[in-house]
């Protein structure tokens, strides 16, 4: 389902002698360097794909690009004979795109392709920033995450408009893409964090996951005993849109009125579990954590 049914949120638990939890959206910061009337630092949302956001602890400076085609970026813009690729004496390219029609992967890859330094995916709608999931990876060629290596930022209407509304008038719109707030270390400890879901029935991506569960659960677990890092956990979950709230679909995969949904694992909603189970098993998991 495009972009899925609602804003993908993130939940995580700390144990406090009771078990507390909140639901969030990773974000981080980007400054606007030019023009004088843009200048300020403005929050973005941290994308759920890709092989791990790139150049953690470090910034990229680039000047953004609205194209006059395929403003959305659902399609190769090879098409088009549009190129973001760097020449000598360029600052890199960060390319502005819409949200809507197609997946927000995609998206990111056909900006890759274009070779695009990193992407700014402006929402369609004025609400809170919201966490760019992917698509199973069943609906679309099996390298999209593999192979994404560039940042994606989602940032709300009102700054992506007021972006258009500078690049339309002719300035030139620079930025620094702030990374470095992904990989704190604030107490000489490395502090990570791991966004998962214990519905592991979502095709490569969640083989990736259980694969990298094993193989690294020795050394996260070592890493942590003595000291050097500090390790968390996200239990991705998203909403339902108020319409659909006595759908089918949202009164099997949804707890709480429809606040916390997951997806059904076997896809079907006669038979095994549903997606409210794989919702209270995250919340299950976490505080045993």
């Amino acid at each position: 389902m495009r972009e899925q049914l609602g804003l993908l949120v993130c939940v995580w638990f700390l144990l406090c002698g009771s078990s507390v939890g909140r639901f969030v959206v990773e974000k981080n910061r980007l400054k606007v360097i030019s023009p004088e009337s843009l200048k300020d630092v403005y929050d973005y949302a941290i994308a759920n794909h890709g092989v791990g956001v790139p150049q953690h602890g470090g910034t990229m400076f680039g000047t953004v690009i609205y194209p006059k085609v395929n403003q959305k970026a659902c399609k190769n813009f090879d098409d088009f004979y549009i190129s973001f690729k760097l020449i000598p004496g360029s600052l890199p390219i960060f390319l502005l795109a819409d949200r809507g029609d197609c997946y927000f992967a995609l998206k990111a890859r056909n900006a890759q392709d274009a070779g695009a330094s990193a992407i700014l995916l402006v929402d369609n709608m004025i609400e809170p920033l919201i966490t760019m999931d992917t698509q199973e990876e069943d609906d679309g060629p099996d390298d999209y995450l593999q192979n994404l290596t560039i940042p994606s930022a989602f940032i709300s209407k009102a700054f992506g408009d007021n972006i258009k509304n500078a690049l339309s008038r002719g300035d030139l719109v620079n930025i620094n893409l702030d990374l470095s707030v992904s990989f704190p270390h604030p107490d000489e400890r490395v502090e990570y964090e791991f966004w998962t879901n214990s519905n592991y029935e979502c095709g490569p991506k969640c083989e990736n996951q259980v694969e990298f569960v094993k193989n690294f659960k020795g050394a996260a677990q070592m890493l942590e005993q003595k000291g050097y890092a500090q390790f968390t956990p996200h239990y991705i979950t998203w909403y339902c849109p108020e319409a659909f709230l006595l759908s089918k679909l949202c009164m099997s995969q949804c707890i709480n009125h429809g606040r916390y949904c997951a997806l059904d694992p076997e896809e079907g909603f006669r038979r095994g579990y549903e997606g409210k189970d794989v919702v209270v098993q995250n919340l299950r998991e976490a505080s045993i954590f």
